[in-house]
């Protein structure tokens, strides 16, 4: 008998000591480091969209794709935080359409300076933030359900508040119309709204990496039981990671308004696939506990990347909404067999 277990042993032994394959090793390298399967599709879209059209990496082409992924860059932020502890929130280009009508008709209509109405807006998106929390961390809805509902109720709400009107840039002042402000480094043009996109990206890349609440928003994401009998107050972190996301979501408002010179409710239609799409394609696991903003960002700039090489190559919208749908089907594909690495150790 104990022969039989001491064969059956060394042969689990043997068998956990086995080289890995090629593909093996591949399996574990995406799961260690997911960043690198964005930076590989980001260089490939990009040697095939050059090859497709020489202008495609010209300076002034290039600066445009930065200007372009400001406003999705930004919103990932606030989407990365939520799907890394294993939820999404729907709700995040309505609020961020919602906050913009706010702080453009207290400027544009009611002539309130823009650091006082920024400032409101910032409190109307850490409310909104907070509502999404409640209800997903105290009453335990379905993070999908409860942001859909949010979603409808901040868009209605922002519709309400414009009457089918834009408020132009003329009437919101110099604060709002801040992130628009363009200047040049070399022959390329970037705009205050790329600056913050980024500055966005490493502030909250140093919270998640750097400090107790960033460990412990991975611990909920990755095991929220485990986490719950470690110590950790789950409801507490995943209330503040709703609530952080509305106060991002508010920066994300600011460049839009910059974008766009203007508060509208229609400038922003595809803002919440391209901002799962970010994340997705960025490594970032729908499942939770894992994943990086540096992932992100290379997610990011690989839809604008996409959009803006398709629009080169004058292919209709509707052909490029299929492209981001198929890149989000792979790249779930990809997730789950990364994920796979994880589970077999």
């Amino acid at each position: 008998m104990a022969t039989t277990i001491n064969t059956e042993l060394s042969a689990a032994e043997a068998f956990k000591t086995r080289p890995l394959t090629p593909l093996q090793r591949v399996h574990r390298i995406l799961h260690l480091h997911p960043e690198i399967s964005p930076m590989i599709a980001l260089v490939i879209a990009m040697l095939v969209f050059q090859l497709a059209n020489e202008r495609f990496l010209s300076p002034g082409n290039i600066s445009l794709i930065l200007q372009q992924v400001a406003v999705v860059g930004s919103l990932a932020v606030a989407q990365t935080l939520v799907i890394l502890t294993g939820g999404i929130d729907l709700s995040v280009g309505a609020l961020m359409i919602l906050v913009s009508m706010v702080m453009g008709s207290l400027v544009g209509l009611t002539g309130l300076p823009g650091p006082i109405a920024f400032a409101i807006g910032i409190l109307v998106g850490l409310l909104a933030g907070l509502l999404n929390g409640v209800l997903v961390s105290v009453l335990r809805l379905p993070p999908f359900i409860t942001t859909l509902g949010t979603l409808s109720i901040f868009l209605a709400l922002a519709l309400l508040m414009s009457n089918g009107v834009a408020i132009q840039g003329e009437k919101l002042g110099g604060f709002l119309l801040w992130t628009a402000v363009a200047f040049s480094v070399g022959p390329f043009n970037f705009t205050v709204g790329v600056i913050l996109m980024l500055l966005m990206y490493v502030g909250m890349g140093f919270v998640l990496h750097q400090t107790g609440w960033g460990r412990h928003v991975y611990a909920v994401g990755s095991d929220p039981l485990a986490a719950r009998l470690s110590g950790i107050n789950t409801r507490r972190v995943l209330m503040s990671v709703y609530a952080v996301a509305g106060v991002l979501v508010t920066l994300s408002a600011w460049i839009l308004i910059g974008r766009n010179n203007a508060a509208t409710t229609s400038a922003a239609v595809d803002v919440n696939l391209d901002s799962i799409t970010a994340v997705v394609i960025g490594g970032t696991s729908l499942f939770g506990g894992r994943g990086a903003l540096l992932g992100t960002f290379l997610g990011a700039i690989t839809v604008a990347v996409f959009r803006n090489g398709l629009s080169l190559a004058r292919v209709d919208v509707l052909y490029q909404t299929l492209a981001i749908g198929i890149l989000i089907l792979f790249a779930v594909a990809l997730d789950q067999w990364i994920r796979r690495a994880g589970v077999k150790g």
